[in-house]
């Protein structure tokens, strides 16, 4: 397990996971922390890196953030080793950086069992997401629709950096992403299209608010490129 996670460092920062050792520095906490007492000041501090005043599209954005790195890793081991690993809140922990995506340190790597997608969706959705959701629909407001528009949306940009950077992986990652959307909870939350040799196109149903931060505008899998908006 611990190869794939090294190799998947040279793929970019969204894949990097730190392994075994405490990193040097201070800061690391547990995830689960993250989803509880500290969601709040994180948003707080996503929304002020956005220059943003509005709770809601920080959260958004925070969400998507998470689930971008949360899928990169999942889904890239399984792209290059043919398995998951155990990203769960008391395992994995996490850091903030003065700038860039937030930093993830997992002291004892671990491969789940079962098959990939099915560990994909217990090591991403399951573990992380339905409780970093509920926190978010909670304290903010965000729409279930929102929520897992982003999850669908991070997952599908996982998978064209995937296809990008790594395109001899040896376990193909599109139909783990497409049994993925096709079943709940992310059934029903986009259009999703994977050609070999052309990429992926996905369109969702729903908006992540990112239009409303100045300058903001509209992200290329948005569904108010078709509806006006309100």
């Amino acid at each position: 397990m611990r190869h794939a996670l090294d190799r998947l460092a040279a793929l970019g920062p969204y894949f990097a996971v730190r392994c075994g050792d405490r990193p040097d520095g201070d800061g690391f906490r547990p995830l689960a922390e993250l989803y509880g007492d500290g969601l709040g000041p994180y948003v707080a501090e996503v929304g002020r890196r956005m220059r943003t005043d509005q709770p809601r599209v920080a959260a958004s954005t925070a969400q998507f953030g998470i689930a971008s790195r949360l899928w990169s890793l999942a889904l890239g081991s399984a792209a290059l080793g043919g398995r998951v690993p155990d990203l769960s809140p008391d395992a994995l922990w996490w850091r903030y950086p003065p700038s860039g995506s937030f930093e993830l340190w997992l002291p004892g790597p671990r491969a789940l069992p079962g098959a990939p997608a099915e560990a994909l969706r217990a090591s991403v959705l399951e573990s992380n997401l339905r409780v970093l959701d509920a926190a978010l629909r909670e304290r903010h407001g965000l729409s279930p629709q929102v929520l897992r528009g982003n999850t669908a949306s991070a997952l599908v940009g996982a998978l064209r950096v995937l296809t990008d950077r790594a395109p001899d992986a040896p376990f193909r990652p599109a139909a783990l992403v497409e049994e993925l959307l096709g079943t709940d909870p992310l059934s029903g939350s986009g259009t999703f299209v994977h050609e070999e040799g052309l990429g992926s196109y996905f369109a969702r149903r729903s908006c992540c608010l990112y239009y409303r931060v100045p300058g903001g505008g509209i992200c290329g899998d948005c569904v108010l490129r078709t509806r006006p908006r309100s």
